[in-house]
């Protein structure tokens, strides 16, 4: 673990993480529950950096079933799913305490939205750079570089640290 900057807390049977423990790894998810022969075993939940969570029953290392919990609280449901459906576009903390007065745009789920840094892009899980085409966490601590694919979807869809004119614009 020590060369994959892992870190393991729990029960050990002949040197094999088995039993109860926590497993962090280096990107700061880290595993509370049932180990068996080193691989998540059990029930026990990965708790995400960003304040989400998915609780399961694994074996062998493959989660069976699970629920999937946002940092706001939100559960994820497969069946009878109301949030962001294409018909209600609030955001969550919307639907739990109203929408704000006219004239006050809530432009992502936190209230105040957080402050991207100038030339960034806020993906989600941080902000990304598209000169060095790096995302770092909200920490400002390196989280990965981003492929073709994943600059391309953030710079046409995330929200951007600086102010647009948006509206009609002339073809000519």
């Amino acid at each position: 673990m020590e060369y994959t900057g892992s870190r393991y807390n729990g029960e050990q049977r002949n040197g094999r993480l088995e039993g109860k423990g926590e497993y962090s790894l280096p990107t700061e998810t880290r595993y509370e529950g049932e180990m068996k022969d080193g691989m998540f075993h059990g029930q026990g939940t990965l708790y995400f950096p960003n304040g989400s969570k998915y609780e399961a029953q694994w074996d062998s290392g493959i989660a069976l079933e699970g629920k999937y919990t946002f940092a706001d609280g939100l559960q994820y449901e497969t069946e009878k799913w109301r949030y962001c459906d294409g018909y209600d576009r609030r955001f969550y903390t919307e639907i739990c305490n109203g929408l704000k007065p006219a004239g006050r745009s809530q432009l992502t789920n936190l209230d105040p939205p957080r402050q991207i840094p100038e030339g960034c892009y806020d993906c989600g899980d941080g902000f990304y750079d598209p000169v060095s085409r790096v995302v770092n966490d909200y920490q400002h601590r390196f989280l990965r570089n981003a492929d073709d694919d994943e600059h391309e979807w953030i710079i046409r869809t995330c929200r951007k640290g600086w102010d647009e004119v948006t509206g009609y614009k002339a073809k000519h």
